[in-house]
């Protein structure tokens, strides 16, 4: 049976006139990294939770992204991680939350699937259970980088306001596997400057993450106050499942009612079987594909 496997790195106001030559490379670099890593795991008929969690971890190291190493900063300099990683095979979930030294927090979300008794930990709870799993640990040198100081830095010098029309750097990655079973799996430092713990949608299990084999897998990235409203995730399954809807067709008509709302951003979306979608209502989105009949691409902006 074939396989796909599906990455995004952040949606937003990404164009060819935003993005320096260098970060266009390195953003298209990183995602034919995380292809490689996943594709590796699928060509060897490996499932599709392990070729989701490869891939995110080599976007949670690649500081291009909002993801590990180069995560957007909170209010007081720090960085706060995020992840989820769902099985559709049984809908088993993790997630984490807020978790400050976890070198990977895909691993650490894994961690909380295989364990079993939770599905979301958050805080210095996250960072214990870390601790106990034995998973390996980063100082905050690891994760802030100058260059997420900046922003941080020119936000506040511009009144700290929020622009939900920001480039969203979450990463994320959907597979189906030789199986024919789906799983997701998103990872992020949220956004530059928040505050009081704030948690979007990527580690909420059914609005920026979700897999479930009746139906599909979603990865999300965008204003996620909006999507945790929609409930994208299971909003998307849930039309193909119960209304019949293609992949492409829910995905558009989901981010629609995220749009109506104020919100803006991207998904993607793989079925068992192979389909796959991507939307977006954002000028870019780091995206990537790569399936077992040889196709493969990487785009960023949205005439790609």
């Amino acid at each position: 049976m074939s396989w796909t496997l599906m990455i995004h790195g952040g949606a937003g106001k990404m164009t060819r006139d935003t993005l320096t030559t260098a970060q266009d490379a390195g953003a298209r670099a990183g995602l034919a990294a995380a292809l490689d890593a996943g594709s590796a795991v699928l060509e060897q008929g490996g499932a599709a939770l392990d070729a989701v969690a490869a891939a995110i971890r080599v976007l949670e190291d690649d500081p291009h992204f909002n993801a590990g190493r180069g995560a957007a900063l909170t209010w007081d300099g720090t960085a706060e991680l995020d992840a989820a990683i769902m099985d559709g095979r049984d809908r088993r979930a993790g997630a984490v939350a807020g978790a400050t030294a976890t070198r990977n927090p895909v691993d650490l979300a894994r961690a909380v699937l295989e364990d079993g008794a939770h599905v979301l930990l958050a805080g210095a709870g996250a960072n214990a259970f870390s601790r106990a799993q034995h998973l390996p640990q980063a100082a905050a040198d690891w994760f802030v980088l100058p260059e997420r100081a900046a922003q941080l830095a020119e936000m506040k010098a511009g009144g700290g306001k929020f622009d939900i029309e920001m480039k969203y750097g979450t990463v994320g990655a959907v597979a189906c596997d030789a199986h024919g079973h789906v799983a997701a799996a998103t990872s992020t430092g949220g956004v530059t400057g928040k505050r009081w713990g704030r948690i979007g949608d990527s580690p909420l299990i059914g609005a920026g993450t979700f897999a479930d084999d009746r139906a599909c897998a979603v990865s999300a990235t965008g204003s996620g106050e909006f999507f945790i409203r929609v409930g994208v995730g299971h909003e998307i399954a849930a039309r193909v499942r119960l209304a019949g809807a293609s992949l492409q067709q829910a995905a558009d008509e989901v981010l629609a009612e995220v749009q109506a709302l104020g919100g803006t951003g991207g998904v993607i979306v793989a079925a068992p079987g192979g389909d796959y979608a991507w939307s977006f209502t954002t000028t870019g989105m780091n995206r990537a594909r790569a399936s077992s009949d040889g196709q493969r691409s990487v785009a960023i902006y949205g005439d790609e």
